[in-house]
């Protein structure tokens, strides 16, 4: 008897813990993703305020970044998230930006640069809040 009830308890175990270490294995970690998102908002908020110091060198490299930070976000979307879709419209739209930025280059003005980051800007922040990774300032 005692047998069968550990056969029993083991059928009941093992299901559970290998479909959990399945699922963390194929998720993207959070903090990760976060991460990410992080590097992303700094990224076209130093891009743009560097707009408005005129320096073009510097917009060109924070979008270029930026745009290195969209494609790894890209990349670690889970199928599963109702806002994938939404999300990666956004990401693309950034990447999208910034290579016009790329594709102006740091010879012009710093103000014809301004237009394409700002937009790389606000696609950021929508697909940040989509994805709920939009971190509140304290202070």
């Amino acid at each position: 008897m005692p047998a069968v009830m550990l056969a029993a308890l083991a059928t009941l175990w093992l299901p559970f813990v290998s479909d959990e270490s399945t699922a963390r294995a194929s998720e993207p970690s959070s903090a990760s993703l976060q991460e990410q998102g992080d590097g992303l908002m700094k990224n076209v908020e130093e891009m743009v305020a560097h707009g408005g110091m005129g320096d073009a060198k510097a917009i060109v490299h924070h979008c270029g970044e930026a745009t290195r930070y969209a494609e790894a976000i890209i990349k670690h979307l889970l199928r599963s998230d109702p806002h994938r879709g939404d999300a990666m419209t956004h990401l693309n739209e950034v990447i999208r930006q910034c290579s016009r930025v790329s594709e102006i280059g740091i010879h012009a003005d710093p103000g014809q640069l301004l237009n394409p980051a700002t937009k790389a800007r606000a696609a950021a922040w929508e697909s940040m809040k989509l994805l709920g990774l939009t971190r509140t300032n304290k202070g």
